[in-house]
């Protein structure tokens, strides 16, 4: 007679909160980092806003979500970096479907976009964020032989690029994280989210739609050039 782990019960529950197409949609969306509100979500889901509370009533009780309430709206993000590196490595696992088609150009030219570059919860993923990772590595700032780390080339480079590395709690320093439409790791951690602020906060880049896709721009495509030796065509 063998004895199941007591851990099974739980780990199944967990699980669960993941395996509902609506719930699924709600935590992709707030990849983007930013704070959400009920409504948005609802209308991003495609769902009633009743239906919607319940999802999201699940999903904060699970410990997947941190709500906030101001005045009349109630706010929803990830609970924390944690949750969403689960949430961006589960659907790298997803397997592209080659039979599936944009419904309207609308959708490919989100979809492109999407690809193109866009942020996961807070540092750079699709093609920039590959590029990038890329470029740090061959310039022998990041090394990924075993497991993302920054070398001393690396801590000195973000000094010099004047983009600040808060080091004050657990989170660590580098960490790869799979991205799910290029299938290879990017930068992640406390450098990933730092670089994309930076790119962010000095206009290297900009959010563009409704979703997660950012653009370089012709500063941040002169910066990187000058900084990595990233090359234009390959941030476009």
């Amino acid at each position: 007679m063998t004895t199941r782990d007591p851990r099974a019960t739980a780990l199944a529950r967990f699980a669960a909160l993941f395996a509902d197409e609506t719930r699924a949609a709600c935590l992709l969306a707030l990849l983007d980092g930013r704070a959400w509100t009920a409504g948005e979500l609802a209308r991003h889901a495609g769902v009633a806003a009743s239906t919607l509370s319940e999802h999201l009533g699940r999903l904060v009780a699970g410990g997947l979500l941190a709500e906030e309430r101001q005045g009349r709206h109630r706010y929803v993000r990830l609970a924390d970096a944690r949750i969403a590196q689960l949430v961006e490595d589960l659907a790298a696992q997803v397997p592209a479907d080659p039979a599936a088609r944009p419904r309207n150009l609308r959708e490919s030219n989100a979809g492109s976009a999407m690809a193109r570059g866009r942020t996961c919860y807070d540092h750079l993923a699709g093609r920039l964020g590959i590029a990038v990772t890329d470029a740090l590595t061959a310039r022998g700032l990041l090394q990924q032989e075993t497991g993302f780390a920054l070398t001393g080339a690396g801590m000195e480079w973000f000094v010099s690029a004047g983009i600040a590395l808060d080091r004050r709690g657990r989170r660590p320093l580098a960490r790869a994280c799979l991205d799910w439409t290029e299938r290879r790791p990017h930068l992640a951690g406390v450098a990933g989210a730092a670089l994309c602020r930076h790119a962010l906060e000095t206009g290297w880049c900009v959010r563009i739609g409704s979703e997660r896709a950012v653009k370089v721009t012709a500063a941040g495509e002169r910066a990187l050039s000058d900084l990595l030796g990233v090359e234009a065509a390959a941030l476009r």
